[in-house]
């Protein structure tokens, strides 16, 4: 299985991307004058996790992944998290384990980074909205905590919460969703090495609209199962509920890994738009497994995705 060994020098510096727009606009009235050039972007690593970096795979800038969100809890609109999420306390910030775990607790966040190994890895994003983007993700894989907190025989599933907190997070006073966020992945996915617990985006502390202070990542399915804010973590030897399917159980499954096959009911996900690309740009064609299908399709051996979706 490929690994990324990426570190920071690989990823473009905060200087140089925090404001895309002047560097964009500066390279305009470079041209302009007759230089040769263009805009800056972020440096391609040499490998990473299942991207085809020859294929031009790029990160998206700092603003097009903090200010293009879905985060209910602050809003249904893309840009209402970055506007509201302003209000919520990160710090302190803890996560309650349990269920079946040989060491149950409410655990730090300064003990859940204690000891763990922290890794840079550019994975994509796609969302059943078909829209896509590349982020460079800083944190751990999530099998680390499970083996810190120690998984009982017989536990089959991991089950996630996200933060409850409408004093803060206003989309909470709206019955968008039952809350709390609820979302769940089967033991072999949680302890899968791509299976990541995020803590950083370009070397910063994920912003609150992208999850902060913690959150899950899980590259080969659709962007909602990659719970953002997580306050609570269940082992349990049954399939966990969570939020989508248990609101729309026909539009959106358990599984809900990309797969450009099966369509969603109102719209097709054979291919997607990459955030950025601009708005007369070519739809990009769906990968399966998001373009992880080497690294995970083993998981899914024998079983139907179309029924399992």
């Amino acid at each position: 299985m490929a690994r990324s060994r990426l570190t920071t020098d690989d990823i473009t510096p905060k200087h140089m991307y925090l404001n895309r727009r002047q560097i964009m606009a500066g390279a305009a009235a470079g041209l302009a004058a007759g230089s040769i050039g263009g805009p800056l972007m972020a440096r391609t690593p040499d490998k990473a996790p299942g991207i085809d970096m020859a294929g031009g795979e790029t990160p998206n800038a700092w603003d097009e992944i903090t200010t293009y969100n879905n985060f209910y809890e602050f809003g249904t609109g893309k840009d209402d998290p970055e506007r509201n999420a302003d209000r919520l306390t990160t710090d302190p910030w803890s996560i309650e384990i349990g269920g079946m775990v040989e060491r149950p607790g409410t655990y730090s966040f300064a003990d859940i980074m204690a000891g763990k190994k922290i890794e840079d890895r550019i994975y994509r994003l796609r969302c059943v909205e078909a829209w896509s983007m590349v982020v460079p993700w800083q944190g751990f894989e999530l099998g680390q905590l499970l083996e810190q907190v120690g998984v009982k025989s017989g536990a089959n599933y991991v089950a996630f919460e996200t933060l409850v907190r409408p004093e803060e997070m206003p989309g909470q006073r709206r019955q968008i969703v039952p809350w709390p966020y609820r979302e769940g992945l089967r033991l072999d996915e949680a302890m899968h090495p791509l299976t990541m617990m995020a803590t950083g985006i370009y070397g910063e502390p994920i912003p609150n609209q992208n999850g902060a202070p913690i959150r899950l990542v899980v590259p080969w399915k659709y962007g909602f199962k990659s719970i953002k804010s997580i306050v609570r973590i269940r082992l349990t030897d049954m399939q966990p509920e969570n939020s989508w399917n248990m609101i729309l159980p026909n539009e959106y499954g358990f599984y809900s890994n990309v797969n450009p096959n099966v369509d969603h009911p109102r719209w097709s996900q054979a291919s997607e738009r990459r955030i950025g690309d601009g708005l007369f740009a070519r739809r990009r064609d769906t990968l399966m497994f998001n373009g992880y299908e080497d690294e995970v399709a083993e998981l899914y051996a024998g079983m139907d995705l179309a029924v399992d979706y």
